[in-house]
């Protein structure tokens, strides 16, 4: 079952903000490729997707955290729910982990 990728306002310029910057290609390209797993299979493995428990979405429901890396000071995650439709995954941010 394919997904599509929504994003926020905040997750959109997030991202934006990493395909302007030419030393951060590496990370675009792991964000990029951890997306594409998303709207494939949320519980891919390499994703280590888990239910993010501090932050709720605006909307009700839960959100999750996936990776798009690790092992990596400042490594990039991206924060996501499900909806607001069916087959509908909305991307709320894209941040380096503190």
């Amino acid at each position: 079952m394919n997904f599509e990728i929504a994003f926020s306002v905040e997750a959109d310029s997030q991202l934006t903000a990493l395909e302007i910057q030419p030393h951060l290609i590496k990370r675009l390209k792991a964000v990029n490729k951890a997306l594409a797993f998303l709207e494939t299979n949320p519980r891919h493995p390499g994703l280590k997707t888990h239910k993010y428990k501090s932050k709720s979405a605006l909307e009700g429901g839960d959100v999750f955290e996936a990776y798009a890396e690790n092992n990596t000071p400042g490594a990039y995650r991206i924060f996501w729910r499900y909806g607001p439709g069916k087959d509908v995954i909305t991307i709320i941010a894209i941040t380096p982990h503190p």
